[in-house]
């Protein structure tokens, strides 16, 4: 995952286009604005009661996730720094296992994003189509199984693909979840709306008394939207930087192929960024975490005026 590995960038660019090199000081900042950003979603999370539920469960499971890919990026950085200032061997051992840390925990929170967002699709899902017995069927005591079991298969996950396997393995088992896990998501979703409509069509010509079932599904509607939103932020952000292992392993020496893999500094930082839009889109589209995110803010700057 270094932007300085064999694994991902070639050791020699034969073609005429130069290597894009971005200052480390700019990782370094996308990686503390989003580390901070993701630690404010999830203490409003816990903090509210009101965002108790699966979904924002869910949610601050994703946050987590983006979390921790934002403290190993930034760690990662901070380890760049003082390798390149002297003070530690990438080569030493105690380096290289560090390295290997690093790669298990941005690993994991690759698949820990996947594996969130089809929760969250499924329990955008069960909202608008079991919407009588979604409590039911989607508890808490549930939600924290899902999250139980997502969390344990992430970090196993993980340690096996950096521990047991050599590189092409990884890249080809990261891109199988990557497409495998968006076309299901995009399946989804695009069923969800296309009944929907169909529903909404249905209801507009019933009785009163329906319309207001209409509103509450409107409500859920917002929601599955809102995660369609980050959903799309999400394989913007990723895309190229799988684009970028799908073209090493599809042409390694192919000069054309060169122009591409020399923009990889910025398919990371663009990887980074996804930690950075999230809490954004999260503050834009939900008026209760807003609330939230005033009152806590509100409650640090007293703290500190007093």
């Amino acid at each position: 995952m270094n932007p300085a590995t064999p694994a991902t960038t070639p050791s020699a660019n034969q073609s005429d286009c130069p290597e894009v090199q971005l200052p480390a000081s700019l990782f370094f900042t996308v990686g503390v604005v989003s580390l901070m950003e993701n630690l404010l979603v999830v203490v409003a999370v816990v903090h509210n009661r009101n965002l108790h539920s699966p979904m924002y469960c869910f949610i601050c499971s994703l946050a987590a996730f983006n979390t921790m890919a934002s403290l190993t990026k930034t760690w990662e950085n901070l380890m760049l720094a003082f390798a390149d200032a002297g003070h530690l061997d990438q080569q030493g051992s105690s380096e290289r296992k560090m390295d290997d840390v690093i790669d298990s925990l941005l690993c994991m929170a690759f698949v820990g994003s996947i594996f969130s967002f089809l929760a969250i699709a499924l329990d955008r899902y069960l909202t608008i189509f079991h919407a009588l017995r979604y409590h039911n069927i989607m508890t808490m005591c549930r939600a924290a199984a899902i999250l139980a079991a997502i969390w344990t298969t992430c970090g196993v996950s993980a340690v096996l693909m950096v521990g047991f396997f050599d590189t092409t393995f990884i890249k080809t088992v990261f891109l199988a979840i990557f497409i495998i896990s968006l076309l299901l998501i995009i399946f989804l979703y695009v069923y969800m709306f296309v009944v929907a409509r169909i529903h909404a069509r249905k209801i507009a010509a019933s009785t009163a008394g329906i319309k207001c079932r209409s509103r509450c599904g409107g409500g859920n509607m917002k929601g599955a939207v809102t995660l369609t939103i980050l959903f799309g932020a999400f394989v913007v952000c990723w895309a190229p930087f799988f684009c970028h292992l799908i073209i090493i392993m599809a042409c390694p020496a192919n000069p054309y192929c060169e122009c591409y893999r020399s923009l990889f500094q910025l398919h990371v930082v663009l990887m980074m960024s996804h930690a950075l839009v999230d809490p954004a889109i999260y503050a834009y589209r939900s008026a209760e975490l807003r609330l939230t995110f005033r009152r806590m803010l509100s409650c640090w700057a007293w703290r500190r005026c007093s």
